[in-house]
């Protein structure tokens, strides 16, 4: 079937006027959806869309600290159900394996475990520090300089203590040190 050239505009002139007719509360909808795709890659933060200050919004508002407050309890409820799985996990494989090879294999698959829950377990002590700072409202604040950290910056690091300049001073002090004692 032919189409006429004035046909086709007439039909994509169609197109141009049904999209304009939305309701506002479609579009607002599909706006908000099209901004959560569109923030820092569509990632959640622990479930939790990142944060977008108001203008003029003073730092560490009492919603910016409800904000961290609830993507480090998320994220700390997350390694606690990874606690909990390893726990079942180890009570079902904890039974006596008579080949050798098979034995020696799940005990390095427990030491694994048990080395990457320690890791969490001090993750999570990290999580309650910063947790007892957005208590005391220090959280966001550089604990050498006192500078704002940032939000982006907790956003990327929930538990960061130092704003990004003192933290790269500190590495920076840190790799020289550790390569002048390899000399």
């Amino acid at each position: 079937m032919r189409t006429s050239v004035g046909q086709s505009q007439a039909s994509s002139k169609t197109k141009a006027v049904k999209k304009s007719r939305k309701t506002p509360a479609k579009s607002s909808v599909k706006e908000r959806g099209s901004k959560k795709k569109a923030t820092r890659s569509g990632h959640l933060i622990y479930g939790v869309v990142p944060y977008k200050p108001a203008k003029g919004e003073e730092y560490m508002s009492e919603g910016q600290l409800a904000h961290f407050r609830t993507i480090l309890e998320n994220w700390k409820n997350e390694l606690m159900e990874e606690v909990d799985r390893t726990l079942n996990h180890m009570r079902k494989e904890a039974g006596n394996v008579p080949d050798a090879n098979d034995r020696a294999s799940q005990e390095s698959e427990l030491g694994l475990e048990l080395r990457t829950r320690d890791r969490e377990r001090q993750l999570i002590r990290k999580i309650d520090s910063a947790l007892e700072r957005v208590s005391d409202r220090s959280y966001g604040y550089c604990k050498v300089s006192g500078e704002e950290i940032g939000l982006a910056r907790l956003e990327a690091r929930p538990i960061a203590t130092m704003c990004l300049e003192v933290q790269e001073r500190y590495e920076q002090s840190e790799r020289h040190y550790r390569d002048r004692g390899v000399e």
